[in-house]
This record gives C-alpha cells, sequence and structure tokens, in this order.
C-alpha cells in the first residue's frame, strides 16, 4: 500500500500518541535504554500540546488503503531556530522510507516559512537516524550526554535562584543571544504556563536560566559564566525539592565532571544537529540543549 501525507487533526492525537509510545518503547527496550515515555499518559501530554499548539507544524504518514498512521513528525516554529521532533515510525514499518520522507515533509515547510536554521537530537545510538538526518542535510554540532539525578551540592552564598517570571523574559533573551546569537523567549513563555523554569540573579541582573529543570527533553538552559550554570541547577534542585535533568556537551569536560562529581547519572548519549545557519557558542560557554535544540 501507498503511503499519504497529511496534517494531523486534534482527533489524531490518541492515534498519534499510541504511535509516540510504542514507537520509543520498542526502540528503548530494544537497547536496554531508560524509557523517554514511561507511561501512555506522558505520550499523550505531549501529543495534545504539539498537535493544538498554533506554532508546531505537524505531518502524519497514513495507509493510503486502511487509515492507519503509521508515522509522525513535527516542527517547532516557536522560536529564531525551527527545531525538529519527535519523529516517529511504526515499529512494524522500519526501513521502509517512511522516516525520509517525514523529514523531507518537514525540510519542505522550514524552506516554505524561510526558516534559516532547523535543529535536532537525536539519540547517538541510533544509526539509523543519524544517517537519515545526515543524508537530507544535518551536519552534527555537538555530543551531549543525558545526565539525570538530585545534586549533592548547594548554591553559593548570596545568589538568588528563583522561579522565572514572565518580566524575566527579555533578561533571559539577551543572555541567550550573548550564547547562540538567537532567542527562545516563544518556548520560555510556554514554559511559564506549563512547567516551572527557574533564572540565577545575581547583582540584581538575570545572569542563567534553565527551561524546566526537573524534564530533561524540554529542559535548555544558558548561563554567563560556569559558576552562574552551577549555582542555577543547585539552586533549581534545592527550590523544587526534586532531580533535575540536562542534556550536557560532552565538549566541556569540566560541566561533564562537574555533573558527575554532583551525582548524576548519564542515562545515553545523544547528538545535537543542524540544517542551515548556526552559531557556534563561544569557547568556554556552559549551556546546554533541550531534545530540540
Amino acid at each position: 500500500m501507498s503511503i499519504k501525507l497529511r496534517q494531523p487533526t486534534p482527533a489524531d492525537a490518541d492515534a498519534v500518541a499510541r504511535l509516540i509510545f510504542d514507537a520509543f518503547s520498542s526502540f528503548h527496550d530494544k537497547h536496554n535504554m531508560p524509557r523517554d515515555f514511561p507511561s501512555l499518559d506522558a505520550a499523550i501530554g505531549l501529543t495534545q500540546a504539539w498537535i493544538n499548539h498554533p506554532q508546531v507544524w505537524g505531518v502524519l504518514a497514513e495507509r493510503a488503503g486502511d487509515g492507519r498512521i503509521v508515522g509522525c513528525n513535527f516542527l517547532d516554529e516557536r522560536c529564531d531556530a525551527k527545531g525538529v521532533g519527535p519523529i516517529c515510525i511504526d515499529p512494524a514499518e522500519q526501513g521502509g522510507g517512511i522516516g525520509r520522507k517525514l523529514m523531507l515533509a518537514v525540510l519542505e515547510r522550514a524552506r516554505e516559512t524561510n526558516a534559516r536554521s532547523v535543529r535536532l537530537v537525536q539519540e547517538a545510538y541510533n544509526t539509523t537516524s543519524m544517517a537519515l538526518y545526515a543524508s537530507v542535510g544535518f551536519d552534527v554540532k555537538e555530543p551531549l550526554a543525558v545526565m539525570i539525578g538530585m545534586p549533592t551540592g548547594k548554591p553559593s552564598a548570596g545568589v538568588n535562584v528563583r522561579p522565572m517570571s514572565e518580566a524575566d523574559l527579555p533578561a533571559c533573551a539577551m543572555v541567550c543571544r550573548a550564547v547562540h546569537g538567537i532567542e527562545r523567549t516563544g518556548e520560555l513563555r510556554d514554559a511559564l504556563q506549563h512547567f516551572q523554569p527557574f533564572v540565577l540573579d545575581r547583582g540584581g541582573r538575570i545572569r542563567a536560566y534553565a527551561s524546566t529543570p526537573s524534564f530533561f527533553l524540554m529542559n535548555h538552559g544558558v548561563a554567563e559564566t560556569e559558576q552562574d550554570m552551577k549555582d542555577l541547577l543547585l539552586g533549581a534542585a534545592h527550590e523544587s525539592g526534586r532531580p533535575i535533568g540536562l542534556q550536557v556537551p560532552t565538549r566541556n569536560a569540566g560541566f561533564f565532571r562537574w555533573c558527575l562529581s554532583q551525582k548524576l547519572r548519564m542515562m545515553k548519549p545523544t547528538t545535537l544537529m543542524a540544517s542551515g545557519e548556526y552559531h557556534e557558542p563561544p569557547m568556554g560557554a556552559w549551556w546546554f540543549p533541550s531534545i530540540l535544540y
């Protein structure tokens, strides 16, 4: 049977969530990796948010004969750079070219909307996906390690780590632009509604932020200095009382070793990839991406 591509509707949410849950669970279990979606409910929450978001574009792969959804992909258009994912293929349909069709569809959408940069983060042990993304134009930019745990340290005395507010968004945009050349205000505005982002205020000025410290998939962060990042993460864990999760750029050996010294556990390797414009962070910058970029 042939494959038809179409955009999702709210009525597709349950079927797409089941597809995402089954695809990720099957792959993670096969490789003895922890599941990103521990339950179907977690996949349902993400799917409903993505399908209903006015700034997230989606595409489904559907069997022309029976209308069964066998693949999905999304393009997050909230910020200056566009983020791909999640892309999922029915485990029974792997290797049939559906993933390539879905990737080409989001790249065509990016061209139509004049996107200067498209990015994604893939699981480094997934050799099939890395080869696919490279073949359609993505370049490897950063090796990463997913680190999760409750840190053992405490932030420096006198530092103010607190929940982010709407009034902090312009300052957060400035910190992000200094590191990446772009801002991610659209994501942070959504994080204020659905998660608990944190900022580090030192001397009356925002010097670091983390968008979703307790949920590594959506968590990205930037800091002006090494100490700012350390205090931010320690303070976020202390204030929330919850473990933190982030994807650490392993080329920053000091950051990686610090996470290990704080008893964070490396869960798996991932890779940041980009197509189009990419601003290399300054040497020595302390930052980490979400599952999008």
